[in-house]
């Protein structure tokens, strides 16, 4: 599922409760946006995602039903479980805007030299990291993305 046409937007992490309700880790610019948008993963059909509440108001994480999950048990099965959007789903960009998606494959310069390609991002809570195809992870704050040349430069 995950492919040019999805985009991940978070995660299933823990059981919330004991009713099958489930925290998802929002990668979504506001956690809100999973009132809206429509859901997707390969472990529940389509329409199944019912997004319930913000655990808090400063939290990234959300509280969500699943159809069909009713218990802490079976909601314990999806922990781990990445949450997609269909691309055409969301709004269109604006001129130099990007999903963090578009950046994937391309070049991260230091120093006018390549340090590798973009494989994806992490977020551990102090910021976007990119996670390069060598292996290393460079901060994401400060880099400038260059999207017609496709790269990005960072200190």
């Amino acid at each position: 599922m995950n492919d040019s046409t999805k985009i991940l937007i978070g995660k299933i992490v823990a059981p919330q409760g004991v009713r099958g309700e489930v925290r998802v880790q929002a990668y979504t610019a506001s956690p809100m946006d999973f009132q809206h948008i429509p859901v997707q993963s390969a472990r529940f059909p389509d329409g199944a995602f019912k997004f319930v509440r913000r655990l808090n108001p400063t939290s990234d994480v959300i509280i969500a039903r699943i159809d069909g999950v009713g218990d802490r048990n079976a909601a314990e099965e999806l922990r781990g479980t990445e949450l997609f959007v269909a691309r055409d789903a969301l709004p269109a960009v604006g001129d130099d805007e990007y999903y963090q998606a578009d950046l994937i494959g391309f070049h991260v310069i230091r120093n006018g030299k390549t340090i590798g390609i973009l494989d994806g991002f992490q977020n551990f809570g102090a910021g976007d990291i990119m996670e390069l195809d060598t292996g290393d992870m460079v901060l994401f704050a400060g880099a400038a993305v260059d999207l017609e040349h496709r790269t990005i430069t960072v200190k």
